[in-house]
């Protein structure tokens, strides 16, 4: 058989949430190069077999569970040469909502406990169980899914946006740790995107109110906030995973790649 020009056809990869939304799509890039993906997902039955995956119920936010996935993943496939960090979760809330119309859009302990939990302590044990693999095969590629919210903040987003800065924290320092081993650490940062029909009503009221708008007035037109002048493909991170998951990338670690359309604060 002939490789791709990415040449993953012998790689494996994990990607966390590749069952839904974005990670699909980042599994169905994966696997359209030739890759052969273990879905990690809450919402799978272990043992499904489908297109080169092989899928594994797993919580990210319990070491026992993301170990077990681990060692299913690489029984099955024999080894993970790819994590990709993508399980993530957004409750739009407010530091202090000054209107009190709505407190439950005030941040609380248990919001601030659930997006820490999945966002950032879900990272750092899927990255340590797949990378103790790593270290033994002196090779392999972690890619964390941050957010641009990361990067600059957002309104109505602080404890989702802090927790993904966390993640480009994560991607520089393990970037330093792990690369005598021949393993590459990198993030990526997408912006506002086509909507992945996942998006609750719940999510967009929540949104709507921290923003101080209507459901209605969230926006479409973002010919002024972004240069491109439209949101991104979701393809587009598949796409940029894959490459930055293949050795055509082999020089890249330690850094966050902002998949914005040039959207920024200026």
């Amino acid at each position: 058989m002939n490789e791709s020009w990415l040449q993953l056809e012998t790689k494996v990869a994990i990607v966390t949430g590749g069952a839904s939304g974005i990670g699909a799509h980042i599994t169905d890039h994966l696997v359209k190069n030739g890759a052969k993906v273990a879905i990690a997902d809450l919402n799978v039955e272990t043992g499904e077999q489908r297109d080169g995956t092989y899928h594994i119920q797993c919580d990210v936010t319990n070491k026992e569970s993301v170990e077990t996935m681990t060692n299913k993943a690489i029984e099955f496939f024999g080894t993970v040469d790819i994590l990709v960090n993508n399980a993530g979760v957004n409750l739009p809330r407010l530091l202090v909502d000054d209107r009190g119309e709505k407190p439950e859009y005030e941040i609380s302990e248990k919001d601030f406990d659930f997006m820490v939990a999945v966002n950032q302590k879900g990272p750092y044990l899927c990255a340590q169980a797949a990378a103790r693999e790593m270290i033994k095969n002196t090779k392999g590629v972690i890619i964390n899914v941050s957010s641009e919210a990361g990067m600059e903040g957002s309104a109505g987003q602080s404890v989702y946006s802090a927790t993904k800065g966390a993640i480009n924290g994560f991607t520089r320092s393990w970037a330093k740790e792990l690369g005598k081993f021949n393993i590459r650490v990198v993030g990526i940062a997408p912006g506002i995107n086509e909507k992945t029909g996942l998006t609750t009503d719940a999510y967009n009221e929540a949104l709507a109110y921290t923003r101080g708008v209507t459901v209605e007035g969230l926006g479409t037109d973002y010919s002024k906030s972004i240069p491109l002048g439209r949101v991104g493909k979701l393809d587009e991170i598949g796409e940029a995973i894959a490459y930055l998951a293949s050795e055509r990338a082999s020089y890249v670690t330690g850094t966050t790649v902002n998949i914005s359309g040039g959207k920024s604060r200026g």
